[in-house]
């Protein structure tokens, strides 16, 4: 198993970096993008699906095996897009808003699908597709986009039964089980980019009697109450928002925010260009790597 040892604290400053005398450029990079997630629906609501995982390192979305590392040009300076999450609702049977994408110059993750609300048909596709509400003679949770994430699960086929959770990117929504129980978001993906082990970008999930749990990696649970909103999905995880089982007061739950996460070898020149992320120099495995970890939008280069 890969460990890691922190040898510093969070640098966000170019001019302190102890660069190799003679270091060359990167000639490819790792990376990790996240998408926002998408929100969850209210009124028996389906949850959030999350937003599109891709990585060059472990496993991606969708049951996807890693993508291949990018390539530098020297010169050259990348976009860096962290996507937001798709905003709740109050406002009863609406569905809120699917996640923004994430990119990393060339790479772009899809932002996760939003729930659908009862009888108001299926979930909406994204990165992971969101949750379908109940009634519709039992809708269908929104698709996954492939290599990304997973479909969410279909709502209880009973007018104001329960709904579907949201897809996470390791594994579909659950639909609902029966019409007094909505269906949890589906898993996350751990990554260990930075050397630590973190799941990410579970699904959110259902609305109803009994709500449906978030997915692992962040997910937000569904609420059945009139006036307690649902769970939000965590911040910089891209993990759905959980449905709302009512019309009454309280929120549909957002999806949490994108992430952004590039790794070069600290043997390699440190990047003259770095806006809105910053740098850990972290060991894993005996290999010593700068990673960086952008929470908001910016960019990268190296020239």
């Amino acid at each position: 198993m890969a460990t890691a040892r922190r040898q510093l604290g969070y640098v966000s400053s170019l001019t302190t970096q102890n660069i190799p005398a003679g270091a060359s450029i990167p000639t490819t990079v790792d990376y990790l993008v996240i998408a926002g997630g998408g929100a969850g629906a209210k009124h028996q609501g389906g949850g959030g699906g999350a937003g599109g995982y891709r990585t060059s390192v472990g496993t991606s979305g969708g049951g996807a095996s890693a993508e291949s590392a990018f390539s530098i040009t020297e010169g050259s300076t990348y976009t860096v897009t962290v996507g937001a999450g798709g905003a709740g609702t109050i406002t009863g049977n609406s569905n809120g808003t699917n996640g923004s994408d994430s990119v990393f110059a060339t790479i772009t993750s899809t932002g996760g699908g939003r729930g659908s609300y009862t009888g108001s048909g299926n979930g909406f596709s994204g990165g992971s597709g969101g949750g379908a509400g109940s009634g519709s003679g039992g809708a269908s949770g929104g698709a996954g986009t492939a290599n990304q994430g997973y479909a969410g699960g279909g709502g209880n086929a009973t007018q104001n039964g329960n709904a579907g959770g949201g897809g996470g990117a390791g594994a579909v929504g659950q639909t609902s089980p029966s019409s007094t129980v909505a269906g949890a978001g589906g898993a996350g993906v751990s990554s260990s980019i930075n050397g630590t082990a973190t799941t990410r970008a579970g699904g959110g999930g259902g609305g109803g009697a009994t709500s449906g749990a978030g997915g692992s990696g962040g997910g937000g649970a569904g609420t059945a109450s009139t006036i307690t909103d649902a769970t939000d999905g965590t911040a910089n995880t891209g993990s759905g928002g959980g449905g709302h089982g009512d019309t009454g007061g309280g929120y549909s739950g957002s999806g949490g925010s994108g992430l952004v996460i590039v790794r070069q070898l600290k043997s390699e020149k440190f990047p003259t260009t770095l806006t809105g992320g910053g740098a850990t120099p972290v060991t894993i495995s005996g290999t010593d790597y700068w990673v960086f970890t952008f929470y908001s939008s910016g960019t990268i280069g190296w020239s």
